[in-house]
């Protein structure tokens, strides 16, 4: 039997620890912080430490409470029903985690309020059924605050029924450290990749949208170990993914090509 590895993640506030205990008290969880800090990563550590299934729902501005529940499809000659996303986790007892769920319809909020507290239920109008969460389901949930495409948040009544872990970006030598296992890159130019991006997000004058996250630096890390010019690489996989305006992307394209 195969056995899958464990995926890599360095801690860096006693998270594992508080994930634990949120999971075995039955309570949601939430991890704000910046795009590309580890939070889903994070999460898929976590669902393998536990031994658990994990279901992810990236939510975008057309997810609604309907994807999440479940739908009437007809099959045949007949209509079913099919459960969604939301309600195969809490039937299985699966962890279920909802990236960027700011980014999602209001009525994806609604739907989950009842498994946000002593209930642990979800009422699926269309069945007329209430579905208690079998032993084992969790429900995660990530935003950006500041960080979301038109600044939206989550209400803070909706935040207060959470337990919350702030990610943001790892101290220079954790990032270099995550870039090293996750590409096998030297040791040198993946301190050099940290620094760029130490520089990057200190550039608050470019008032960029988002900054360098340290996905971005992972990937130009695997172009650069897989034979591509450091410069190029740089450019490609973390200048470019940050601005469309021509001027941005020419001061932070010099920046990096002094710095790499």
């Amino acid at each position: 039997m195969l056995v899958k590895s464990a995926p890599y993640y360095h801690e860096t506030h006693r998270e594992s620890e508080v994930f634990y205990h949120v999971f075995q008290n039955h309570l949601p969880l939430l991890l704000k912080g910046p795009t590309g800090t580890g939070k889903s990563r994070f999460v898929e550590f976590m669902a393998h430490e536990l031994d658990k299934k994990l279901i992810t729902v990236s939510c975008h501005e057309e997810t609604s409470s309907t994807d999440l529940i479940g739908r009437f499809i007809i099959k045949g000659a007949e209509t079913v029903w099919i459960d969604g996303p939301l309600t195969a986790a809490v039937r299985e007892g699966a962890i279920l985690y909802l990236d960027e769920i700011a980014e999602a319809r209001p009525d994806v909020i609604v739907a989950i309020h009842s498994l946000t507290d002593h209930r642990r239920e979800i009422f699926i109008d269309k069945l007329g059924e209430n579905v208690k969460a079998a032993n084992g389901f969790m429900l995660v949930a990530s935003f950006n605050p500041g960080y979301q495409r038109g600044f939206k948040e989550l209400k803070p009544s909706t935040r207060q029924r959470f337990v919350a872990i702030s990610f943001d970006y790892p101290l220079p030598e954790v990032e270099a450290e995550i870039i090293v296992n996750e590409t096998e890159l030297d040791w040198d130019t993946a301190k050099r990749l940290v620094k760029i991006a130490g520089k990057i997000r200190n550039l608050t004058e470019l008032g960029l949208t988002e900054t360098v996250s340290t996905r971005l630096l992972v990937d130009a890390g695997k172009l650069i170990k897989s034979g591509l010019p450091k410069r190029l690489s740089v450019n490609v996989a973390v200048v470019q993914p940050l601005s469309d305006e021509p001027q941005t992307l020419q001061a932070l394209k010099d920046l990096c090509d002094l710095m790499i």
